[in-house]
């Protein structure tokens, strides 16, 4: 592919220099921060040669383009855009800043949480581990490596707190160091475990608010809202006294109140009020989990794909490490598994199903990605892309969920969904088994009922009024796999003799061999492999030169040259290469015939004289890409 014909076309289409705040790559993806998203067209960015798909997420336009490529056309990109690099994390910032107060509080959760998830996830698999092996050999569990295995599987969500604390602290901008000492504060030992406290365990007054309101001396485990919280707050003291405090004071004195201030409101105020709204919010997500016959979870399971377009699904996180620190039973992955398997079935049935070998390429392996918990390709490059395959993941996923509320199914650690997920619900695996395979195969059959390909040849709708050429430009490229001097037929419709075009110009031949088609479609495609040699002016004829050296002429209806161009739409230019199949000219069929104009269209071979013989294979109906001319040897 040509890197830079990729580069400024992208840069075209987004609306260009004035539109473009910000851009950088990952290893697939050009991910760029616009000023309006509604000045890029989508559409023609996915008809570009080398995107595989296009999607907004996170305040970004992601375009994907493939491992090994991306980094060269990024660089072109930057070179016509005339812009500086950029990280990914000066991108996500800029991003950021563009969002709501809500969507940037929930990407906040999410950029805090996600990097704890490693050690969920390892003391969490050792735990799903030890219980699967508990079960084998129920002996073990006397043993000394049992008992030492065991305090390592629960090390992550014992001392939660402090590691919600110091990723809490990077995120704000403080000292670490302080933030897990906020977070130390929160569970030391002098207070009560919160854990013995919900099993009967006695507690004293630690402070009271004018004997209005007592606050006990109880712990913060299991809780990570009131840490964040108390994070933010020694991070903005921090910061302010930075700025104030003269530098040959400020070694002991910001330390020391932001600490101390922060301490006192955190066990005083912070924590007793968000641990009580964090409980309410624990007690409704599990409440809304167990509502009889899988009906909450049904609804849940619906609403997680939609959360991940929206750039909302961040705040899941935060559920299930209360459900972890709380009982050890995850109860929402499941949901997350079958939402997650269920748009990777999506997925794959439109990998089966297409004939367009883009899609399939596509396609395929972001379903497999679904299947490992990586939903986005999946998500964004095919179901949200194509509509129909996102509402049935939308439906698979409500099915499963429903599933796994109903079988008890609960994980040990979050952060891992679709197949690895069963690492970690060892004591529900018969149950994460059957969500598996009922959100699976729900999604897949939907999507296989309503996704219709886009390799074949579909009727367009017509569109009312002179402007309906240039509401889209969906027609999509057909496979036609070439033979020399064949020319394949370039629009749907009923082949008919040259001689009975309503023009004597046409019918006597004086122009070239060849025939006519009167079409059922506005839209006419390539037939040969070849350039365009010329789009007239009025837009209602084209000249292409094939790779075989035959010269067309393609006249979209009779007389149409008086409608200086109204109803026509031209896809290509002059010189551009072509193939066999792609779109060339959209038209109003409905416009021209109210004009009074013939919608005959002549297909004719200009420099017929240089061929021994030109013959009509077709007549009657045709499709687009059916055999139409063949021309025999040089004459």
């Amino acid at each position: 592919m040509d890197y830079r014909e990729c580069a400024a076309q992208i840069y075209k289409e987004i609306g260009g220099r004035e539109n473009l705040i910000s851009a950088a790559h990952c290893a697939t993806r050009l991910r760029l921060v616009i000023g309006d998203n509604s000045k890029a067209n989508v559409k023609a960015l996915e008809s570009i040669e080398g995107v595989k798909g296009v999607f907004d997420a996170s305040g970004q336009l992601q375009i994907i383009i493939g491992t090994g490529t991306v980094n060269k056309v990024y660089d072109e990109f930057i070179d016509i855009a005339g812009i500086s690099a950029a990280t990914k994390e000066e991108v996500k910032q800029a991003a950021a800043s563009k969002a709501v107060w809500w969507k940037r509080a929930i990407k906040t959760l999410g950029d805090i949480f996600v990097p704890i998830i490693p050690a969920i996830v390892a003391t969490g698999l050792l735990n799903g581990l030890l219980g699967g092996l508990a079960q084998v050999w129920p002996g073990i569990t006397d043993s000394s490596f049992y008992t030492l295995l065991n305090m390592f599987s629960n090390t992550a969500l014992t001392f939660l707190p402090i590691l919600t604390a110091i990723s809490a602290a990077k995120i704000f901008g403080g000292n670490i160091f302080l933030g897990a000492v906020i977070g130390m504060i929160m569970i030391h030992p002098d207070l009560v475990n919160a854990w013995s406290v919900s099993g009967g365990a006695e507690t004293q007054t630690l402070w009271s608010w004018f004997g209005l309101w007592n606050i006990e001396n109880v712990g913060y485990q299991g809780h990570v809202i009131p840490v964040v919280l108390s994070v933010w707050l020694m991070c903005t003291i921090e910061k302010w006294l930075h700025k104030r405090v003269p530098e040959m004071f400020d070694l002991f004195v910001t330390p020391l109140c932001s600490v101390l201030i922060t301490g006192f409101f955190s066990m005083t105020i912070i924590g007793p009020v968000f641990a009580q709204c964090e409980t309410w919010v624990l007690s409704g997500a599990q409440a809304l989990i167990s509502i009889p016959y899988g009906i909450g979870a049904f609804i849940m399971g619906g609403i997680y794909g939609p959360t991940v377009v929206a750039g909302v699904h961040h705040m899941y996180n935060a559920i299930e490490l209360m459900m972890l620190a709380d009982n050890g039973m995850n109860t929402w992955m499941p949901i997350a598994t079958a939402a997650n398997v269920a748009m990777g079935a999506a997925a794959l049935a439109v990998a089966l199903k297409t004939r367009n070998k883009k899609i399939k390429s596509m396609a395929l392996p972001a379903s497999l990605s679904a299947f490992m918990g990586i939903t986005e390709p999946a998500i964004f490059g095919v179901n949200v892309r194509y509509g129909k395959p996102f509402l049935a993941g939308i439906i698979g996923g409500a099915c499963g969920a429903m599933v796994a509320s109903i079988m008890g199914v609960y994980a040990t650690a979050n952060g891992v969904t679709g197949i690895f997920g069963f690492l970690i619900t060892t004591d529900s695996v018969l149950g994460y088994l059957l969500t598996f395979i009922v959100a699976s195969a729900v999604a897949f059959g939907v999507s296989w009922a309503l996704y219709k390909d886009e390799g074949e040849p579909v009727k367009e709708k017509r569109a009312e009024g002179p402007q309906a050429a240039s509401e889209d430009k969906k027609s999509a490229a057909l496979e036609i796999n070439t033979e020399k001097n064949t020319i394949y037929a370039p629009m749907k419709g009923k082949v008919i003799p040259l001689s009975e075009v309503p023009d004597e110009t046409f019918a006597s031949g004086a122009l070239g061999d060849g025939c006519a088609i009167i079409p059922e479609e506005g839209v006419v495609y390539a037939p040969v492999d070849g350039k365009v040699s010329m789009v007239f002016d009025t837009k209602h004829a084209i000249g292409l030169t094939s790779k075989d050296g035959a010269e067309l002429l393609i006249h979209i209806g009779i007389n149409t040259v008086e409608l200086k161009g109204e109803p026509f739409e031209v896809l290509v230019a002059d010189g551009d290469q072509i193939r066999a199949g792609q779109p060339l000219v959209r038209f109003d069929m409905d416009f021209i015939a109210k004009k009074g104009c013939s919608l005959a269209t002549p297909v004719i071979v200009t420099n017929g004289d240089d061929y021994a013989k030109l013959t009509l294979v077709k007549t009657g109906d045709t499709k687009v890409g059916e055999k139409l001319l063949c021309s025999g040897g040089n004459s």
